[in-house]
């Protein structure tokens, strides 16, 4: 049993080790294109600022409001993601609990 987890995780991280230098040569292809001066990291560490937030507001009948919301770009990094003809995507909409079950998604 021991050998049949180990040999999963080895699959495992393969995928994650193809599917992450994939996503480097595309970034590195796309930026060549578009921003002939940037490397993939350095985009990667400039994006790394953009955060999503989980906003929670209970409401005055026990209910609860709950919001997940990208950060606001910097100006570098909207500049950034204009160049490389990237959009964030849409906010999701609110979503409404009560009990720890969801009412409105």
């Amino acid at each position: 049993m021991g050998s049949v987890l180990a040999s999963l995780g080895v699959v495992a991280h393969l995928l994650v080790a193809f599917l992450s230098y994939g996503l480097h040569v595309t970034l590195r292809r796309k930026l060549q294109a578009l921003a002939p001066g940037l490397t993939p990291r350095a985009v990667l560490e400039k994006f790394v600022g953009i955060r999503m937030v989980d906003v929670h507001f209970p409401t005055t009948d026990g209910r609860r409001l709950s919001f997940r919301r990208y950060a606001k770009p910097e100006t570098d990094q909207a500049m950034l993601l204009q160049q490389l003809k990237l959009e964030l995507p849409p906010q999701p909409p609110p979503q409404i609990t009560s009990g720890g079950k969801l009412i409105m998604p």
